[in-house]
């Protein structure tokens, strides 16, 4: 008896017949469950028939594995499911066997490309094994997420040890930021085409490659290429360690890895500053790029030795959107180039910045009509549809802008205003790290036990306070002062951060993680880049307000500034020997400076309170996020 025999026969016994009587032969039962197993446990293989199927008789398996083709045939909706009602319990239990059901529901085939093949399953792994591959990923996503911020402390440095202007210096940082924002939407597609584990080591070994040729720059040209390389080769390890966190971890143990890669992602940038004005301050600005040569080696070894997450398909490169990529490349980096620059050339009045402003708009368009409508995107817009991942895409546009921000004003206020070294800017603001490391065992605690969306409240809140107790702020404040503010700033970090990867990663079927993580963490860099272009526009804005304001009162009415100037002329007279005129001259110059001083901080105190009007906004939006049940165990089909 063939196989379209006893499904035939399978539909003629009675429906209530009992399995042991189905009518189906015990031979052709034991065939079709042969050939059950032998399809399940294939990998990839040649197109052949598949028996035991009504209808798919004369069809073919396809080489690879359709995800979601195979979600489709196995829903209660399919034409599958349909004959298998009609047949006996028995042929119902063979033929479900044949077709395995999806983990989780997918979108149309049509709408991304081709799941990889034979994809290894994670929980075949131990959890120790987990462990270690998460935090040798953790260590790479650290240190090329500090380097952001690390030089920041030291450009004044960097650029005197390479005979270069201020202008040229502050390239040292952009270079770096702008291959970093394009590289990490494309980690997604790279990581199909050459799997986490191998994306993962090159991004490591090119990073270390170039934060080497870094320290050893011998001009300011040869710095921004080098940088620009470190940025692009090893951006790949931010988006691909959101990924793996949830493909091996489920429960409460996905809740505790998206706690620490929360925690390093606002932790990393917050310290950088400290870092690097330590070790410029007791050795070189060299050594702000040899400290990634060991870290980096030892990630570059141990991730193809540990990590196991899916195997590479080069297969993709055919039919890939290249030039959805080009678009995306020009998009993002003159949009960087235009926030970074935008400040210190006037923004639109300077040509330069306009044009790159218009290519960035123009090319920005194109890129998400030619995502939406291209088979195999690059980057998967269409997750925005998802209402917790497209809410927590905001929520970390928001933390980017909040985080960076805070992060950019908190040492240049203690720069500007009061003068502190780069080592000692770096020790005031560093007990926000500390606040925030002490914040994660206690958000471990509560996030098993409470709703982490009045977790993610919370924290929003703590921020939002924290930007309010900036706003007293004058010219004496030092790290005392700043201890309340940074303290709250530390613990708002960790509460809202950590909710918002769980959320809106957990909402996210699978199989579309490795697109959608690149996006959700391309909408963090934007936001940092805007919020910091963003902030120096008000504070040069609102100083000169300022000043002009203050300047109105210092009249000759006004006896507090006439007593002034009467004292310090009288000083800087005698100092210049008698010179009266060059004793007045210094008296008015101290009295622009202090008067520019008081305007500067007024100007943070503004900054600081725009920041506390945009988290309000953000925190009111919390409620409409649904909460996510993550599922039990991860799949093969994550990436």
């Amino acid at each position: 008896m063939n196989a379209r025999a006893s499904t035939d026969a399978a539909e003629a016994a009675p429906a209530d017949q009992s399995p042991g009587k189905s009518g189906v032969a015990p031979a052709t039962t034991s065939y079709i469950a042969s050939a059950a197993r032998k399809a399940a446990n294939a990998e990839v293989r040649a197109p052949q028939t598949i028996p035991g199927i009504k209808g798919w008789s004369d069809q073919t398996a396809s080489p690879e594995p359709k995800l979601a083709t195979d979600a489709a045939a196995a829903s209660p909706k399919s034409q599958l499911a349909t004959d298998a009602a009609a047949a006996s319990p028995k042929s119902q239990l063979a033929t479900a066997a044949e077709v395995p059901l999806a983990a989780s529901p997918e979108p149309p085939q049509s709408s991304r490309p081709p799941a990889a093949a034979a994809l290894p399953q994670p929980d075949e792994l131990s959890m120790k094994a987990k462990v270690l591959a998460f935090a040798t990923m953790c260590v790479g996503f650290f240190i090329a997420l500090l380097d952001i911020q690390i030089v920041s402390a030291s450009l004044r440095d960097i650029g005197g040890g390479l005979s270069a202007g201020t202008d040229e210096t502050a390239w040292v940082q952009t270079s770096y930021l702008i291959a970093e924002i394009i590289v990490i939407p494309l980690s997604g597609w790279l990581s199909r085409v050459m799997s986490t584990r191998w994306l993962f080591c090159a991004s490591a070994v090119g990073f270390t490659v170039t934060s080497l040729l870094c320290g050893a720059a011998w001009d300011i040209h040869s710095m921004i290429v080098f940088r620009a390389l470190q940025g692009f080769l090893g951006g790949s390890m931010i988006p691909t360690v959101f990924t793996t966190a949830f493909i091996y971890f489920s429960g409460n143990q996905r809740i505790i890895a998206a706690a620490t890669v929360g925690a390093i992602s606002s932790l990393a940038p917050t310290l950088g500053p400290t870092i690097g004005g330590w070790i410029t301050d007791h050795y070189s600005w060299h050594w702000l790029f040899f400290i990634n040569l060991v870290p980096g080696i030892f990630v570059a070894i141990v991730v193809p030795i540990l990590v196991r997450v899916d195997k590479p398909n080069p297969a993709l490169l055919r039919g890939a959107d290249y030039p959805g990529i080009v678009l995306m490349a020009l998009c993002l980096g003159c949009l960087e180039y235009t926030l970074e620059e935008g400040e210190r050339w006037d923004w639109l009045s300077d040509d330069t910045i306009r044009a790159t402003a218009w290519i960035a708009a123009v090319t920005g368009v194109a890129f998400i009509w030619r995502s939406l409508r291209h088979p195999q995107p690059i980057v998967d817009f269409t997750a925005l549809k998802i209402r917790n991942f497209g809410l927590g895409s905001l929520f970390s546009f928001v933390s980017g802008i909040v985080i960076f921000a805070t992060i950019y004003l908190t040492p240049l206020f203690l720069g500007r205003v009061r003068g502190l070294s780069a080592l000692q800017t770096g020790l005031a603001v560093f007990s926000t790290g500390l606040f925030q490391v002490s914040a994660i065992p206690i958000y471990a605690v509560l996030a098993k036990r409470i709703d982490l969306r009045w977790l993610m409240m919370a924290g929003f809140l703590c921020f939002t306070l924290s930007m309010w107790t900036f706003t007293p702020i004058t010219h004496e404040w030092g790290w005392q002062e700043l201890l309340l503010p940074q303290a709250l700033r530390g613990f708002g970090q960790q509460f809202a951060v950590a909710p918002i990867v769980t959320l809106a990663l957990g909402s996210l079927p699978p199989s579309r993680l490795k697109l959608a993580s690149g996006l959700f963490n391309l909408m963090r860099n934007l936001g940092g880049a805007i919020g910091i272009a963003l902030c120096g526009t008000l504070l040069n804005n609102r100083s000169n307000q300022h000043f002009l304001h203050l300047a109105e009162h210092l009249n000759s009415s006004n006896t507090g500034a006439q007593a002034l100037l009467a004292r310090v002329a009288a000083t800087d007279t005698t100092h210049w020997s008698g010179d009266t005129a060059r004793g007045n001259i210094a008296a008015l110059r101290q009295l622009w400076s202090l008067t520019f001083r008081e305007a500067q901080t007024q100007a943070f105190a503004d900054t600081f309170l725009a920041i506390m009007v945009c988290l309000i906004v953000a925190t009111l939006l919390i409620p409409m996020m649904q909460k996510v049940m993550p599922p039990s165990a991860p799949t093969a089909d994550s990436h």
